[in-house]
């Protein structure tokens, strides 16, 4: 069965359809990541393709409601949940489940008249020691992403990755030079944090990244002590040595020129590609993503055992065309989900600005 960018046929019963507004739960009426305002949204994680503002009410999982509050406002209506506790909803039980991708990041499972089905949201299937790792839900249909579902994705170890940043990082240090890596400010950003030897130098952070920092401790996730620029023990021969952690946005601003002398990366899967380092204009591209990659997309899918699989974004013909030559019934969900990593392509150009919004630019605006 071909993918095709009209909305899927949907089957007199189904738990998920695709409606104008999102993924609809017709039987709990329902929705889970609505792109436009609904009454009541489930959210798989806090990313802003997912977590939109103006729902009446939200549920997600416990360790979201950090980053739901700082992106959408304090005052949202949310009811958290931790995983594996079920909730009904006109009927229909709703349970969440890790997916690995960042803090609170959640599948949904539904059952209702006896049938399964499980929405992943975003999902990646290597533990990263920052959130709870994923783990596959059986269901009868499962409703996956496949923002890197081509073949040629396939990410290195985490050990093989950070060793990589921690040398480029040591390098730049001896030779005093600051290392600036470009990366999302929700999830990439405390990854990285988690993963190199702070031992090396200090850490200095933008703006857009520290108050996220804040929420993963307060989850209990170990992250190294950061720095600001604007921080009194802050100097100019400190900052020689520095890894400094700053979202693609802040690229080409007077934030980023502060720097002197410096080297820049760029950490996002996109880098596999050939070409995406140049155009993105950085001295290294590091080969890292929150998303599975095709191996993962194949373990994930496979360890659900479902028979019937929706595939929602990124590359959805080719792993729908997959997943039929291997038997299962396929085809895809119109969605307005995109890609936190879309700009990594090196579609986008930078957003150049004054000094005074580089340094705090709305926290909304980190990792979208």
């Amino acid at each position: 069965m071909a993918a095709s960018d009209a909305h899927p046929a949907s089957v007199a019963g189904d738990l998920v359809i695709a409606r104008p507004e999102g993924l609809y739960c017709p039987p709990g009426d329902f929705y889970i990541d609505p792109w436009r305002p609904v009454a009541r949204a489930v959210i798989t994680h806090a990313h802003s393709d997912h977590a939109r503002v103006g729902h009446g009410h939200y549920l997600a999982h416990t360790d979201s409601e950090g980053t739901l509050r700082t992106r959408l406002g304090a005052d949202i209506n949310l009811q958290t949940l931790p995983y594996g506790e079920a909730i009904a909803h006109n009927g229909v039980r709703i349970s969440l489940h890790p997916a690995g991708h960042v803090l609170g990041s959640a599948q949904v499972r539904l059952e209702h008249g006896g049938r399964v089905w499980v929405a992943s949201g975003d999902y990646k299937t290597e533990p990263d020691g920052t959130c709870t790792p994923f783990e596959p839900v059986r269901c009868d249909t499962f409703i996956t992403e496949s923002t890197f579902g081509l073949p040629i994705y396939r990410w290195p170890t985490q050990a093989v990755l950070f060793a990589e940043i921690n040398d480029w990082w040591r390098r730049n240090a001896d030779e005093g030079r600051a290392s600036v890596l470009l990366c999302y400010a929700f999830g990439k950003a405390q990854r990285i944090l988690h993963g190199v030897d702070p031992g090396i130098g200090p850490i200095v952070v933008h703006g857009a990244v520290e108050p996220l920092n804040a929420v993963y401790r307060a989850a209990g996730v170990a992250l190294p002590p950061t720095f600001r620029v604007s921080d009194p023990e802050v100097n100019p021969q400190m900052l020689k040595r520095a890894l400094v952690l700053a979202p693609p946005s802040a690229q080409g601003t007077p934030w980023i020129r502060r720097f002197g002398n410096y080297s820049d990366a760029f950490a996002s899967g996109w880098m596999q590609l050939r070409g995406t380092r140049r155009r993105r204009g950085v001295d290294r591209g590091f080969v890292m993503s929150d998303h599975a990659d095709w191996p993962g997309l194949q373990k994930a899918i496979a360890g659900t055992g479902a028979e019937r699989v929706f595939v929602t974004h990124g590359s959805v013909a080719i792993l729908v065309r997959w997943l039929t030559e291997n038997g299962l019934e396929a085809q895809g969900f119109k969605t307005e989900y995109g890609d936190e990593d879309v700009a990594d392509r090196g579609d986008a150009k930078p957003v150049a600005g004054p000094d005074a919004a580089a340094l705090d630019p709305p926290v909304a605006d980190a990792a979208s």
